[in-house]
C-alpha cells in the first residue's frame, strides 16, 4: 500500500503541482476551501492514485480538527505532511496597512500551519515516523519594503520549522523548509487583490520559477533515505539574487 501524503492549499499553485508530483508513490489528501477546484483536481489524480479530499479553512481550528477527526481509519495514517496553504495581501508600508490583510496572512500563513500541524504530529510521534515540510519563503530570509507583516508571517515559519526539527527529531520525525523565491502562481494576483495588470508585471523580463519547479524539490525531499533529511532550502529563479534583486533582460 502507498504511503499517504496530505497537501495543503492544493487547489492552486505549489500546492496542485505537488499533488501531481507525488501521485505514482502517494496516496493523497488534498485541502483547500475552493470544492469545486478540489474536485476537479480529485478527478484527475484518480488516474493515478488515490485521492480523499477536505474542504475546510485552514485559518478556523475547529474546521481544522473537524476535517482531520473526520478521514476514514484507513486515511488517518499520514505520512507526510505538506505545509503550503499561504497567501499574501497588499504591499503597503506599515503606517498605511490594511489591518484585514495583516490578519489573514498571520491566520494562514501562521496560525493555520501551526492547527493543521498540532491535528496531525501526534500520530506521527505515536507512529515515530513521518515528514513535515514546510513552505517558507526567500521573504522569510531578509525583510523587504513594504513586506513587514507578509515577511514576519515568514520568519515566523522559519522559527516554527526550527522548533519543530528540535521537538521532532528524538521521535523520528523530519522537518524540512523550502524557501522559494519568485514563483510565478496566483500569489500575486492575490496580493494585489485581483489587479492582474499589476501581478503580470511582477514577473516579466526575466525566467521566473514555476510551480512544477518547486513540487519536484518537494518530491525529492521526501523520497530521501532515513538517514538524511534537507532540513533548509532556499530556491531562487536563475536570473533572481536575492528577494528584491533580478536581472530583467
Amino acid at each position: 500500500m502507498k504511503p499517504i501524503a496530505l497537501v495543503t492549499g492544493a487547489t492552486s499553485g505549489i500546492g496542485e503541482a505537488t499533488a501531481h508530483e507525488l501521485a505514482p508513490k502517494y496516496n493523497l489528501i488534498i485541502c483547500g476551501r475552493r470544492k469545486e477546484r478540489l474536485e476537479k483536481l480529485a478527478n484527475t489524480l484518480a488516474k493515478s492514485t488515490d485521492c480523499h479530499l477536505l474542504n475546510f479553512d485552514i485559518s478556523i481550528q475547529q474546521q481544522v480538527d473537524q476535517a482531520i477527526d473526520s478521514l476514514p481509519e484507513s486515511w488517518k495514517n499520514i505520512d507526510v505532511l505538506i505545509n503550503n496553504a499561504g497567501n499574501a495581501h497588499g504591499l503597503s508600508a506599515i503606517h498605511e496597512g490594511d489591518i484585514r490583510d495583516w490578519e489573514a496572512m498571520i491566520d494562514i500563513n501562521v496560525k493555520g500551519l501551526l492547527y493543521i500541524s498540532r491535528a496531525i504530529l501526534p500520530g506521527m510521534v505515536d507512529r515515530k515516523k513521518g515528514h513535515i515540510v514546510n513552505i517558507g519563503s526567500v521573504a522569510g530570509v531578509e525583510a523587504y519594503k513594504n513586506g513587514n507583516v507578509y515577511n514576519a508571517s515568514k520568519f515566523a515559519v522559519d522559527a516554527i520549522s526550527k522548533g519543530m526539527r528540535l521537538d521532532l527529531t528524538e521521535h523520528g520525525i523530519k522537518v524540512s523548509e523550502i524557501k522559494p523565491g519568485l514563483v510565478q502562481t496566483e500569489f500575486s494576483e492575490v496580493r494585489f487583490k485581483g489587479d492582474t495588470e499589476r501581478a503580470e508585471k511582477v514577473y516579466q523580463g526575466f525566467d521566473p520559477l514555476q510551480a512544477k519547479d518547486i513540487a519536484e524539490i518537494i518530491a525529492f525531499i521526501v523520497s530521501r533515505p532515513a538517514n538524511v533529511n534537507i532540513a533548509d532550502l532556499l530556491v531562487l529563479a536563475g536570473d533572481q539574487s536575492n528577494a528584491t534583486t533580478v536581472y530583467r533582460k
